[in-house]
């Protein structure tokens, strides 16, 4: 699916993403849902990547409300920057490492909805237009979404294809 363009494109592509990620975890089995991912990578199960997702849409909406209200908000999260997002992810994996899957899906489908409500209150000038906002640096609003949402999801569908490939041999 091509980057979005607009709000339109942004609605589209990140309900479609979420739609695919989200029936495509609910087609693994439910035994197999709690298993470990049969290749080395930071994310080991459905969870954690479920789990990942929210985290990150938790993040985005911090620096939403923290930059609306006018503050500049510490991006990605306290004590890293973007060369340090490994570390960060590090940090989110662990944990989460105490959270149930039911509970991560849970999580998530409400952080995306979330996300989704944040969409829908901007026009295709405040997501698209780079700068619009301060606290967005030199990108815009809508980059940031895309980023939390629609690309984030397919990551999470390719991984998740990923380990069911290795599941069934």
């Amino acid at each position: 699916m091509p980057r979005p363009k607009n709000s339109t494109e942004l609605i589209e592509a990140a309900t479609s993403e979420y739609d695919k990620l989200m029936a495509l975890v609910t087609s693994i089995p439910a035994e197999q849902q709690e298993l470990e991912f049969a290749f080395e990578d930071r994310d080991r199960t459905v969870r954690d990547v479920l789990a990942h997702l929210s985290e990150w849409h938790y993040m985005m909406s911090r620096w939403y409300d923290q930059g609306m209200s006018g503050e500049k908000p510490i991006m990605p999260a306290d004590g890293y920057t973007w060369k340090t997002l490994p570390e960060l992810n590090l940090r989110i994996w662990e944990e989460a490492q105490e959270i149930p899957l039911d509970k991560a899906r849970a999580e998530l489908d409400e952080t995306h909805q979330v996300m989704m409500t944040l969409i829908t209150h901007h026009s295709d000038e405040e997501l698209f237009t780079k700068k619009y906002y301060p606290w967005t640096g030199t990108t815009s609003l809508g980059a940031y979404l895309i980023s939390s949402t629609s690309s984030h999801y397919d990551w999470a569908s390719k991984k998740l294809k990923k380990a069911i490939k290795t599941w069934k041999g």
